[in-house]
């Protein structure tokens, strides 16, 4: 009879998700699934709340990346209130997105990712993780608290909160940014600017030159790709227009509201994920079929990269092209979502340090009047794990009738399903299979940061 390797709890990834194999008579790898136990309750508990309070209710989905699900939510009230915030409140809040992924990107790779890249993948797990990291690398361990701490204190100093925030308010922001806080952010963001040029210096030199058989032949599939661009294709993560990218490099742009006609939302019975398929490709036919996939896209960090036809920012541009030189577009190995998430990285630095820049960035006009009416609306940011949906419709009293998230992990559900499955398959022959293989699973999870 075949057997079921079960992995669980999944480790260094930013929530709760076992993995189970399917081996055959024969031990051979038959499947491989990725199980999402979370309760996906959201978007019916929202019902009849207050369209002003989503932006406070829906932070909470995620303790990692509140902050997009607050702007995504806010941007959505904006449009049931027919409202339009103030040039410096939208700069505002595009300060506090970029402000909040600069932590964001030092976490995943320094703590979650680099364990299997610094101390390998077949090391104990008892040292492969962040504490094993400050033991082989005291100094720069060091240096990463400390960039870290400090990146998510700028928010903390300016807005009170870094998690669960409440700044942004239907019609514009809560409160102006102080000229003495800009310059005591900008300084600060200065010197993140530098580390993140390190950081990506390092693991080009350090680190990924030491796994490129690794890259380009763990957890790879072949897939389309989504993310947020402006009007030219420049890669953006706040406002602009959506981009579906077919595995060839075609691609369809369309604004946030026409979402429902380009991507569709599968449930498998196994999993309490969505798996959003591009529902214009192969007949509307959704297949996580590793020889033929149809409908299958990809978000996150590689897939903005991918999508956009530039960076914004002239280090974060540098990067890009020494990255498509090297690897084409669209580029297809799972594990380059470590290198595309450095390139955003220093995107981040350097889009904050413009924004601090801007001298409109401390005016005192920074919220509309709003004006309680039924509506409906989406807003769309990008969140660190992909492009993030929030539709709402609201009643005369301004109360949620209907509400509908696409969460950026969630894009990944079925590409997730598919890598795990290639990298099971690839490693385990004849039920044989250890530690290190197991781990060599789990690091293509942890390529899409889920």
């Amino acid at each position: 009879m075949g057997t079921t390797i079960n992995i669980q709890p999944i480790t260094r990834i930013e929530g709760h998700a076992r993995v189970a194999i399917e081996l055959d008579d024969a031990g051979q790898v038959t499947d491989a699934r990725f199980h999402v136990m979370a309760l996906r309750g959201f978007e019916k508990f929202c019902e009849g709340r207050p369209v002003e309070e989503m932006p406070r209710i829906v932070n909470r989905i995620c303790g990692i990346c509140p902050w997009n699900h607050h702007l995504a939510s806010v941007k959505a009230a904006d449009r049931v209130f027919g409202v339009e915030p103030p040039p410096t409140a939208v700069k505002l809040r595009r300060l506090a997105q970029n402000l909040s992924w600069i932590p964001d990107k030092l976490l995943h790779f320094y703590f979650l990712a680099a364990p299997d890249f610094v101390l390998g993948p077949d090391a104990d797990p008892s040292v492969r993780n962040v504490i094993g990291i400050a033991k082989a690398a005291p100094e720069l361990a060091k240096k990463v608290v400390s960039h870290r701490y400090r990146g998510a204190m700028v928010l903390e100093k300016w807005l009170g909160k870094v998690i669960h925030p409440v700044a942004a308010v239907a019609g514009g922001f809560s409160r102006p940014l102080l000229e003495e806080e800009r310059q005591e952010f900008l300084a600060e963001t200065r010197e993140q600017l530098e580390f993140a040029k390190f950081s990506i210096e390092y693991a080009k030199t350090e680190v990924f030159p030491k796994y490129l058989d690794t890259v380009k032949t763990l957890g790879v599939i072949n897939s389309g790709f989504i993310g947020t661009v402006t009007d030219d294709g420049t890669h953006e993560i706040y406002d602009g227009k959506i981009r579906l990218m077919r595995p060839n490099g075609e691609f369809d742009d369309f604004p946030y509201e026409e979402y429902t006609e380009h991507i569709g939302e599968h449930v498998e019975p196994w999993s309490y994920a969505k798996m959003p398929f591009a529902k214009r490709w192969d007949d509307g036919r959704f297949s996580m079929d590793l020889d033929n996939p149809q409908g299958i896209y990809r978000s996150n960090s590689l897939s903005r990269i991918n999508v956009c036809e530039r960076m914004s920012t002239p280090e974060a541009q540098k990067e890009l092209e020494l990255f498509r030189e090297q690897f084409g577009r669209p580029a297809q190995l799972t594990l380059l979502y470590h290198w595309a998430r450095l390139i955003e990285l220093v995107s981040n630095c350097e889009r904050a340090i413009e924004l601090l820049e801007d001298p409109e960035i401390t005016g005192r006009d920074i919220r509309a009047q709003v004006e309680v009416k039924a509506g409906e609306g989406v807003g769309c940011v990008e969140a660190p794990r992909g492009t993030l949906i929030h539709h709402y419709a609201g009643d005369d009293a301004g109360l949620i009738t209907s509400a509908n998230l696409i969460v950026g992990t969630t894009h990944n559900q079925a590409p997730i399903n598919m890598s795990i499955k290639q990298a099971a398959s690839s490693l385990i022959k004849d039920a044989n299979y250890d530690q290190g293989m197991l781990n060599k699973v789990e690091m293509a999870i942890r390529a899409y940061d889920p």
